[in-house]
C-alpha cells in the first residue's frame, strides 16, 4: 500500500484501472500497472510512459504495451498540421484563382463593351490619320512613296514591338507565309489605291465611293467563301449603291483617277478581309498584320521607286522642304505612318472579334464620321445632290445593318433550342 500511495500522491498525475483485458479469460489486479497523464509540459512526449517514482512491485506487462498501441498507434503532430497548412493553401490558392478569373472574365461578361472598344479606336485614329494625310498630299502630292512612308513606319513599330515582347513574335513557316502573300498583296494594292484616290479628289469623295464595300464583300461571300447571302440583305444594299452613284454624278472634285482607284481599293480589301480571317486560325491578328505589313512594304516599294522616283529626286523633296521645312515634313511623315498601322491594326483585332460583313458594315459607318470631319476640317463644297446621295449611300448601310442584325439574332437563339 505504500507504494501505491506514493503513486497516488505524486506530483505527476496518474490514474489506477481496477483490472485491464487482455484475454478472454485472464485479468490483471489493480496495482500491476499505471497509465500516466500526458503532461503539459512534454507535449511531445507519449501517452503510454513509465512513472519514474513507481515501486518495484508495480509491473507493466509487455503484452499490454503491444496491445494497446496496436489499438491505438501513435501519430506525429506534424501529421496533424499537414490538413491545416493543406487548407490554407488551397484557401490561398481559391483566392488567387478567383481574382484571376474575375479579371479574365471581364471580356466574357462584357464583349459588346470591348468590340465597341475597338470600333471606336478605329474610328478616332482613322479619322486623325485621313485629315493628316490629306494635308501632306496638299504639298507633296505622291502618294506611292507617301505608301511606303505609312507601312515603312508600321513595320518599325512592329518589330521594336517584338523586340521587347509586346506582344510575343509568333514563328512562321512556309505554309504560313504562302497563305499571308496574297493577303498582303491584296493590302498592298487596297493602301495605294486608296492614297492615289485620297491624292486625287477630295476625301469625302474617296470615302463616299469605299462606302460599296459590303456590296463586294457579300458579293465575295457567298461567291468566293460559299455563304448564303439572304435575298434581303442584297435588297438592303441597293440604297447603298444608289446613293453613291448619285454623289459621284455631281462631285466637284470628280476625275476618273479617283474614282477608279477608290473601286479597286473596295476590291481588294474586300480580298484581303476574307483571306485574312482565315489566316487567323493559327495566329492572333496582331501577328497576322505585323507579318502582313512587312511583306506588303515589299511590294509597295518597287512601284514607288519606278513611277515616282525619278521625280522626287528632282523635285519632290526639295519643294516640300520647301514649303513647311525639314522637320515638319519628317515628322508629318511619321505620324501618318504611325496612326496608319495603329488604326489598322485595331481594324486587324476588330476583325478577329467579328464576321467580315459586320467588319465592312463599320467600316462603312467609320467612312461617315470621316466625311463629316473632312468637310468641317477642309471645307469641302458639296452639292445638293452629292449630299443627298450620300445620306442615302448611309441610310442604305443603317438598314443593312439592322437586317443582318436580326438574322445573326435569329441565328443564336435557335442555335439555344436544343434539337429534339
Amino acid at each position: 500500500m505504500a507504494s501505491i500511495s506514493n503513486i497516488i500522491h505524486s506530483p505527476i498525475h496518474s490514474h489506477r484501472l481496477p483490472s485491464f483485458r487482455l484475454f478472454p479469460n485472464r485479468t490483471f489486479p489493480a496495482n500491476s500497472f499505471v497509465l500516466k497523464r500526458r503532461s503539459l509540459a512534454s507535449p511531445l512526449s507519449s501517452p503510454l510512459t513509465e512513472n519514474p517514482t513507481v515501486s518495484p512491485s508495480v509491473e507493466l506487462s509487455h503484452k499490454a504495451i503491444g496491445l494497446l498501441s496496436s489499438r491505438q498507434p501513435l501519430k506525429s503532430r506534424s501529421v496533424v498540421r499537414l490538413p491545416v497548412v493543406k487548407a490554407a493553401a488551397a484557401d490561398a490558392d481559391g483566392a488567387s484563382d478567383g481574382l484571376t478569373s474575375s479579371s479574365e472574365s471581364f471580356g466574357a461578361r462584357f464583349p459588346a463593351l470591348i468590340t465597341g472598344f475597338y470600333f471606336f479606336m478605329w474610328y478616332f485614329l482613322n479619322v486623325i490619320f485621313n485629315i493628316l494625310n490629306k494635308k501632306v498630299y496638299n504639298y507633296f502630292p505622291y502618294p506611292y512613296f507617301v505608301s511606303v512612308i505609312h507601312l515603312l513606319v508600321g513595320v518599325v513599330y512592329c518589330l521594336v514591338s517584338w523586340a521587347v515582347g509586346l506582344p510575343k513574335r509568333a514563328p512562321i513557316d512556309k505554309d504560313l507565309l504562302l497563305l499571308l502573300t496574297p493577303v498582303s498583296l491584296c493590302h498592298a494594292l487596297g493602301h495605294v489605291m486608296s492614297n492615289v484616290s485620297f491624292a486625287a479628289v477630295a476625301v469625302s469623295f474617296t470615302h463616299t465611293i469605299k462606302a460599296l464595300e459590303p456590296f463586294f464583300n457579300a458579293a465575295a461571300s457567298q461567291f468566293i467563301l460559299g455563304h448564303q447571302i439572304p435575298f434581303s440583305l442584297w435588297l438592303s444594299l441597293a440604297p447603298v449603291v444608289l446613293g453613291v452613284s448619285m454623289a459621284s454624278l455631281t462631285e466637284l472634285s470628280f476625275n476618273w483617277i479617283g474614282f477608279v482607284s477608290a473601286m479597286i481599293s473596295n476590291i481588294a480589301f474586300t480580298y484581303r478581309s476574307i483571306y485574312s480571317k482565315k489566316a487567323m486560325t493559327g495566329m492572333d491578328s496582331t501577328n497576322v498584320y505585323a507579318y502582313t505589313s512587312i511583306i506588303a512594304l515589299l511590294f509597295c516599294i518597287p512601284p514607288a521607286v519606278m513611277i515616282e522616283g525619278p521625280q522626287l529626286l528632282q523635285h519632290g523633296f526639295k519643294d516640300a522642304i520647301a514649303k513647311v521645312g525639314l522637320h515638319k515634313f519628317l515628322s508629318d511623315l511619321f505620324w501618318i505612318g504611325m496612326f496608319y498601322h495603329l488604326y489598322n491594326q485595331l481594324a486587324a483585332n476588330t476583325l478577329e472579334r467579328v464576321a467580315p460583313l459586320t467588319h465592312a458594315v463599320g467600316n462603312v459607318l467609320k467612312r461617315v464620321f470621316v466625311i463629316g470631319f473632312s468637310i468641317v476640317v477642309f471645307g469641302n463644297k458639296i452639292s445638293t445632290q452629292t449630299g443627298i446621295g450620300t445620306a442615302i449611300a448611309i441610310a442604305g448601310v443603317a438598314i443593312y445593318s439592322l437586317i443582318k442584325a436580326n438574322l445573326e439574332e435569329q441565328k443564336r437563339r435557335a442555335a439555344k433550342i436544343p434539337s429534339s
